[in-house]
């Protein structure tokens, strides 16, 4: 049983440069995948909660993109603004780093964090370090650029320490009974997180230029007898690009819905029946109205 009188609950941002494992943090952290997770930079968009509730406490973690330092279209800034705005009305933050690595883009981040909100410092990917005695000194040197509430290294991917990162988060949050149910593991919804899972695969198993140029609408959304039918329509910039998508003879287009078909079946714990089109709208990640419709607001 949860005793509320000492039960903790709150919102912890989790914020840093793109490509540090923010979303794979989570994804850790939850025991379940909520945000998808590429090696490519932008992979996230949105600003997702990830609900993780114990005995103790219900964590609701705020995955961000990643702060750009410079962006060419309204889809960056949208994102940007994101990342601002999931930093001002939280009780704790995560400021994430890869172990090893702090340079400017690191430093710019950290101008958009409040100074009235703790933060902790995860250094991530410990494991890729070779001597493990070049990480004090690397803490040591960049203790000094902001004033961190503490600093924890853990590996999201080996879930190295994360048992730990939780205890001290768990300090820094209000004392309050849950907001979400307990089982809940995000605030989206399930039309949302199929879009998300389709266009992770278009990061995973697209060459590098075309995921930025792509989008993903869910256009039907059903569940009928413990069987969920999606139909979804991958929007791209250019007439090649939805050529590359589709691939020969439809190979790479059936690749990408049959790889996320099965994380979607995975998630839902029921049969999905997926079919993927791709069309061509010129200039969408430029266009505000275009961008209002496809949820970036």
């Amino acid at each position: 049983m949860i005793n509320d009188n000492e039960f903790r609950a709150g919102y912890i941002a989790i914020i840093g440069r793109p490509n540090v494992g923010k979303s794979t943090l989570l994804n850790k952290l939850l025991h379940q995948k909520i945000s998808i997770t590429s090696k490519k930079a932008q992979t996230t968009r949105f600003r997702i909660h990830g609900i993780l509730t114990d005995q103790q406490a219900q964590y609701i973690f705020v995955d961000t993109p990643g702060f750009q330092t410079q962006y060419t279209n309204r889809l960056n800034a949208f994102m940007n603004r994101v990342v601002t705005q999931s930093v001002q009305n939280v009780d704790a933050i995560l400021f994430v780093i890869e172990a090893m690595r702090f340079d400017q883009r690191d430093r710019d981040a950290l101008k958009i964090l409040p100074k009235n909100i703790p933060v902790i410092l995860v250094i991530n990917k410990i494991d890729k370090v070779a001597d493990k005695n070049q990480l004090l000194p690397f803490l040591n040197s960049i203790a000094g650029a902001f004033d961190f509430s503490t600093i924890i290294p853990v590996s999201a991917t080996h879930k190295i320490q994360l048992p730990e990162l939780l205890n001290t988060i768990r300090g820094f949050l209000p004392r309050n009974p849950p907001i979400y149910e307990k089982d809940d593991i995000t605030d989206r919804s399930e039309r949302f997180l199929a879009s998300e899972f389709i266009r992770e695969k278009l990061f995973r198993l697209v060459g590098d230029e075309i995921p930025y140029s792509t989008s993903v609408v869910i256009d039907q959304f059903n569940v009928e007898n413990h069987l969920y039918k999606i139909y979804a329509t991958i929007l791209v910039d250019k007439a090649n690009q939805k050529t590359i998508l589709i691939g020969k003879k439809g190979e790479k287009l059936k690749q990408i819905a049959t790889e996320a078909r099965k994380d979607m079946e995975r998630l839902f714990s029921e049969k999905v029946y997926l079919e993927v089109w791709v069309k061509v709208r010129n200039g969408w990640a430029d266009s505000e109205a275009t961008l209002k419709s496809l949820g970036y607001e």
